[in-house]
């Protein structure tokens, strides 16, 4: 787990995750320092993680007063119940759809929530946010945030790659990966965690990446993506391929059983 202050008012809150046979995938929460700020997602849900704590070295978080969960999902919402309780202030922006999801777990106080869906904006004192849906997604509570002021967009999982090393994750900056290594772990993530790309109709389906190529974003930050700039048209062209890319089957019970048999000990002689 590590920060990274950025040029754009923006602190990057990365840590990585590693998935057996793809990679290291990185996992960020962000912070917008804006005259209201903004904490767009809360990290893993592991027991190992305090992130009120690692946010506590970039803001104190009794300042935060909103908390963007781009979606409900548990690699995004672990620190959500102890920001709230740190975070007074605060008020959780979501959808009622994302409000239902995080209701199966644990019920959001109704009058910290504020309902946002994409295409709509809030003001933050200093600058304007809008919700917008990227083309890329797992969950049908997603909406990415465009940061008006700085041209930024937080992308959610859309742009997303498992990396060759964790190093390579928690780097911040994607230049510092391989072309040919960003290509295919962004291919790859498209058919694990967007399965339906390849079922959709290409042509509606590219038709959702105009809207990011007319805001044509100053930097790009993906949830599991360094942080992205000068890069534009690469990213956009992975999204055109992705329908067309392989894809992804998981390992079945007899590939788990050889991974786990290469982890047992061997047998003394004799015995």
């Amino acid at each position: 787990m590590q920060t990274q202050r950025t040029e754009q008012d923006v602190t990057v809150l990365n840590d990585v995750a590693e998935i057996p046979g793809l990679g290291f995938l990185p996992v960020n929460a962000f912070v917008i320092h804006a005259e209201q700020p903004v904490v767009v997602d809360t990290g893993l849900s592991t027991d190992d993680k305090d992130f009120v704590s690692w946010l506590g070295q970039v803001i104190d978080p009794a300042d935060v007063r909103w908390i963007w969960l781009t979606h409900p999902d548990r690699d995004h919402t672990g620190g959500l119940y102890d920001l709230l309780e740190a975070a007074p202030q605060a008020r959780v922006v979501t959808t009622f759809i994302g409000v239902g999801i995080l209701s199966t777990e644990r019920p959001l106080p109704m009058d910290r929530v504020y309902l946002l869906n994409p295409g709509q904006q809030l003001d933050v004192g200093d600058r304007v946010l809008s919700g917008l849906r990227p083309p890329l997604f797992d969950n049908p509570a997603t909406v990415g945030v465009v940061d008006h002021h700085t041209g930024a967009l937080f992308s959610s999982d859309c742009f997303g790659a498992p990396l060759p090393t964790a190093e390579h994750a928690l780097g911040g900056d994607v230049h510092a990966v391989a072309a040919d290594d960003l290509r295919a772990g962004q291919l790859l993530w498209a058919g694990v965690d967007s399965p339906w790309v390849h079922q959709v109709d290409p042509t509606r389906y590219r038709a959702t990446v105009d809207p990011i190529r007319r805001l044509d974003p100053s930097t790009i930050y993906s949830t599991h993506l360094p942080p992205a700039r000068g890069v534009n048209a690469t990213l956009l062209e992975m999204l055109h391929e992705a329908p067309d890319s392989p894809p992804f089957v998981g390992p079945d019970q007899a590939a788990l059983e050889a991974m786990l048999a290469q982890f047992e000990p061997e047998q003394p002689v004799g015995v």
